[in-house]
Parts: structure tokens; C-alpha cells; sequence
């Protein structure tokens, strides 16, 4: 009787500590989303936001992380209260998810690149950042976001059978890992994006402090303002890559210890997937002065009278 008076306790212990953690991902998540709706209702309200390369690869991102921070917080809620769906269904969430993770450091590089033009060739600016090289740009982005996506998916029909679709299993990207080569193959692939991305963004920063220390006046100003970007968006893709070798790291704790594992990823989830999505709103929605008093007025419902041009 003792016994089973403390394992009800224990068990109503641990569902408390679940529900906690839930409800605390709720609430940061309702205001990331928050925050990231008035962000692109603010981008669709101005027409030059929408005609300007950066703001729309900006708005790319948006979109991005709030469709990331959605998916995943089903996922969220999914594993902490172990609710199992159909596989052919958990297919469809991750790689949505998957898409997603990627499409976020991809066009943050491409971010960095256009403001490297801006700052290093500015009398090309115009030709290469115009609104129909952006939107060839948004293509190329999701084109090569979705190779690890191709990647597993590829790996997976021809590794599984037709009645795998139709198991009900706790959803996650690691179930379509059936061998272990296909893990080793979607690391491999990973860690060429990031690699490249890395090398584009030092060189995109090297070239831009060169161009800061031979600047003057009002340039120089501009010039470190566009320099301090580069390393933000530096910030955040060093983030993403952590980001992305946490599923590795989980899988070795969870052969260890499972309390462990579910606090690792509870806290891998908090740090390394929320608290970059805070992020971009503070490189353009609040250091970018156009659109931070653009911001402003629609967050005041029109209260905050500014022109913007």
C-alpha cells in the first residue's frame, strides 16, 4: 500500500513537471508567434519593404520560424504527453520541419551576401539585389533547403516497406533513421551546408572590415553598422548548426538515461530552437530604423504618426 501511495505520487509528480514544461513552451511560443505576425503585417503593409531585397529575404525568414515554431511545438506537445500518430503523418510534419530548419540559415546567408554588396558594391547594389533577382534568390533558397529533405525521404522509401506508414509511432525525424548510414548521411550533408555557409559569412565579414577601415564620416557609420549585421547574422547561424547536432547528442544520452534525455531536450528545445527566433526582430525589427518606426505604428494601432518612406 505504501508502495503504491508513493508511486501515485510520483506519477502525478511527473505529469505536474510535464504539464509545467508544457505550458511554459506555450507561452513562449504565443509570444514569438505574436511578435512575428505583427512583423509581417507591418512588411506587407509598405510597399518599399516588399519591393526591397533585404526586407523580403527578412520576411522569408519570418515566415520560416513561425511555421518552424508551429510544427515543432506539435511535436512538443506530441512527445511530452506520448501521443502516437500514423507514420505517413509524422512523414508530413517533418519535413516540413526539416524544410524549415534549413530554409532559416540559408537565407541568412544570402542576407549576408546582399548586405556585402550593399556596403562593398554599392554601384551594383541595384542590379544584383533587385526585386526579381530576390525572387530567383527565394527559389535557389528553398531548392537547396530541401536537399536533406530529398535526402531522407529518398533514404526512407527505399529502406521501408508500405505497412511501416501505417505503424502509429511517438513522432520524430530519428524514426526514418532505419540504418545507421542514414544518420551518418544526413550529418555529412549538414555539415557541408553549414561549412559553406560559415565560409561565405567570414568572408562576407573579412571584406566588409576592410572596407570599414578605409571608410570615413557617414560611410564609416553605415559601414560598421552593416559589419555588426554580419556578425548577428553570424550569431544566429551559429545557433542553427548547434541546433542541428543536438538530435545527435540526444540519441547518445537516450540509450543512457531517459530522465536525462527528456530534460535535454526539453532544455536543447528552449535554447537552441525559441531563443534564436528572438533573433531576427532585433536585427531588423528594432535596429532597423525604417521599419522599427513602421513597426510602431501599427503596433500602436496607428497611434504613432510617422512617415515612412
Amino acid at each position: 500500500m505504501y508502495a503504491a501511495n508513493n508511486s501515485l505520487v510520483g506519477t502525478e509528480s511527473l505529469w505536474r513537471q510535464i504539464n509545467n514544461k508544457v505550458i511554459i513552451v506555450q507561452i513562449l511560443v504565443m509570444i514569438f508567434l505574436c511578435i512575428n505576425i505583427l512583423l509581417i503585417v507591418t512588411f506587407f503593409k509598405n510597399q518599399c519593404f516588399y519591393t526591397t531585397a533585404r526586407y523580403i529575404l527578412f520576411a522569408v525568414t519570418l515566415l520560416s520560424d513561425s511555421i518552424l515554431l508551429f510544427m515543432t511545438n506539435i511535436l512538443v506537445i506530441l512527445h511530452n504527453f506520448f501521443l502516437m500518430v500514423q507514420v505517413w503523418l509524422c512523414v508530413v510534419i517533418c519535413v516540413v520541419v526539416v524544410l524549415c530548419v534549413t530554409v532559416t540559415p540559408v537565407t541568412l546567408t544570402v542576407m549576408t551576401l546582399e548586405c556585402y554588396v550593399a556596403i562593398c558594391m554599392p554601384l551594383r547594389h541595384g542590379e544584383l539585389c533587385s526585386t526579381r533577382s530576390t525572387m530567383h534568390c527565394i527559389l535557389i533558397i528553398h531548392g537547396l533547403s530541401s536537399v536533406p529533405c530529398i535526402v531522407i525521404l529518398t533514404t526512407l522509401f527505399a529502406s521501408a516497406s508500405l505497412s511501416f506508414y501505417r505503424q502509429y509511432q511517438i513522432c520524430s525525424v530519428e524514426i526514418f533513421m532505419l540504418h545507421m548510414w542514414q544518420q551518418h548521411l544526413r550529418s555529412a550533408i549538414y555539415q557541408v551546408q553549414f561549412l559553406i555557409m560559415c565560409i561565405i559569412v567570414i568572408f562576407c565579414y573579412v571584406k566588409i572590415m576592410k572596407v570599414a577601415k578605409a571608410a570615413s564620416g557617414e560611410d564609416k557609420k553605415s559601414t560598421w553598422k552593416g559589419l555588426r549585421t554580419v556578425i548577428l547574422h553570424g550569431f544566429q547561424l551559429l545557433l542553427c548548426l548547434i541546433q542541428l547536432w543536438t538530435p545527435f547528442i540526444e540519441a547518445a544520452v537516450l540509450h543512457s538515461n531517459f530522465i536525462i534525455f527528456k530534460d535535454l531536450r526539453y532544455f536543447n528545445y528552449i535554447i537552441f530552437y525559441l531563443a534564436p527566433k528572438c533573433l531576427s526582430p532585433l536585427i531588423y525589427g528594432l535596429r532597423d530604423k525604417v521599419f522599427f518606426h513602421a513597426l510602431k505604428h501599427y503596433a500602436s494601432f496607428g497611434l504613432y504618426k510617422r512617415n515612412i518612406v
